[in-house]
């Protein structure tokens, strides 16, 4: 079974809407085929009837790869195919006045053959037809006009009024609906491409706002220090080469401003780096259900849990939504926080991407997203767990033990204080 659906599983949501779409469209062929096929063998002309056959599947052909060209158009991958909807109106109109001409002849009927055939042909032409336009004002345009084709072809032919005019209701009410089901279809497929692109340029640009606070709060700190130092420095050169003692107090001014900068480029890193609990919950929340998964949070919302552990519990929670975003094709996600007055905090992310995960990460070496959790979990004496089970579903578990509090002797967090600072966690597992 995995075999047969991975095609389809492999594929994005706009990327599935696509093909549903597609294969909507592309089916209104086939019931071309068995709306007018009916009409077509009551008629009583043998050889009348073999050419509205051909003439009816030569314009279901020429739908469907017109709806295919079209929409590729509409998407912006190729060309407006224009040469394929002169030949779709010329068939059409050919066919149209044919089944005009047979009528006044009397070789079809009134009631039910003709009016048939000359819907199923005018119909099924508008609605890729219309997926060339992009005006409303123009397909009302295009409706009229054929509306008002049928009736002209039929004035000509000597049929009554009343029939003409039976003629000219049906066609437009045919192609009004017709019309409005391709265009719509188009429209939302558009749409649904667009809001992905969005999607993912918001994505990129929240990545860019964030590099870019970086390196403004970067430059702040570090701008002014260099410059001082640079010109202390040279000072210094200038001293020492004429012999003055001063130059050594220069020196020392510079490392002071140098160990100054250090401090302050850590403290710009942590405050970079540091995360909070209730955020990162509330958006890994957002992010996988804009992502399609069917994602919930249960338990705790660790409100209560000291800031080290919060900290390491939040960066947890970022690497698994990288994790399931980036590597998975999972469907649903829960993610589940136990934080006890008296017991261990547990961390569990369960979603149902592990043969995704698997597949994906099989060929390459391992990240350093985990490593890094790993190593800030370990920090408070804790572990982590990151695994698929039996059933398809990958865990990610992290426990963390009761945290004394800051200071006390033994404390995890007073032993590894700088251990549970700035890690290397860009990477994902």
């Amino acid at each position: 079974m995995p075999k047969l659906t991975g095609w389809w599983e492999r594929r994005s949501d706009p990327a599935r809407f696509e093909l549903y779409t597609r294969w909507s469209l592309y089916s209104f062929a086939a019931i071309e085929i068995l709306l007018v096929l009916g009409a077509v063998e009551r008629s009583g002309s043998p050889t009348s009837a073999r050419v509205v056959l051909w003439a009816l599947l030569g314009q279901s052909v020429l739908c469907a790869v017109l709806v295919a060209r079209v929409l590729d158009w509409a998407l912006g991958r190729r060309e407006r195919p224009t040469v394929l909807l002169a030949v779709l109106a010329g068939v059409t109109t050919l066919a149209v006045l044919f089944v005009v001409v047979l009528r006044a002849r009397g070789t079809m009927t009134a009631d039910g053959e003709a009016v048939q055939i000359i819907i199923g042909f005018t119909s099924f032409a508008i609605g890729p037809a219309v997926l060339n336009i992009r005006r409303p004002r123009w397909i009302l345009l295009l409706i009229a006009g054929t509306a008002a084709l049928v009736a002209a072809f039929s004035a000509v032919a000597g049929l009554p009024g009343s029939e003409t005019l039976g003629y000219v209701i049906a066609v437009a009410a045919g192609c009004a609906g017709m019309a409005f089901t391709y265009r719509g279809s188009a429209w939302i497929l558009v749409v649904v491409w667009e809001l992905d692109a969005a999607r993912e340029a918001q994505s990129r640009l929240a990545v860019a706002e964030e590099r870019l606070r970086f390196g403004r709060d970067l430059h702040d700190v570090m701008g002014r220090n260099l410059s001082v130092i640079a010109l202390k420095s040279e000072l210094a050169v200038q001293l020492a080469q004429r012999g003055r003692p001063e130059a050594v107090e220069q020196m020392v001014e510079v490392q002071r401003i140098a160990r100054e900068s250090q401090r302050e480029v850590r403290e710009v890193v942590r405050g970079y780096r540091s995360a909070d609990l209730q955020v990162e919950l509330a958006g890994a929340l957002s992010v996988l259900r804009a992502a399609g998964v069917d994602c919930r949070a249960e338990g705790d919302d660790g409100a209560s849990l000291s800031p080290a552990v919060q900290s390491v519990i939040a960066w947890v929670v970022r690497e698994g939504t990288t994790n399931v975003l980036r590597h998975g094709d999972a469907r649903s996600c829960v993610i589940r926080l136990l934080a006890p007055p008296s017991g261990p905090t547990v961390l569990t992310m369960e979603n149902d991407g592990a043969a995704a995960v698997t597949a994906a990460a099989a060929p390459a070496a391992p990240g350093t997203g985990l490593t890094g959790l790993r190593e800030r979990v370990g920090a408070l004496g804790g572990t982590l767990t990151a695994e698929p089970d039996a059933g398809g579903v990958f865990r990610l578990t992290a426990c963390v033990p009761p945290q004394r509090a800051a200071g006390s002797p033994g404390s995890p967090g007073t032993r590894n204080a700088h251990a549970t600072g700035p890690r290397n966690t860009e990477g994902a597992a």
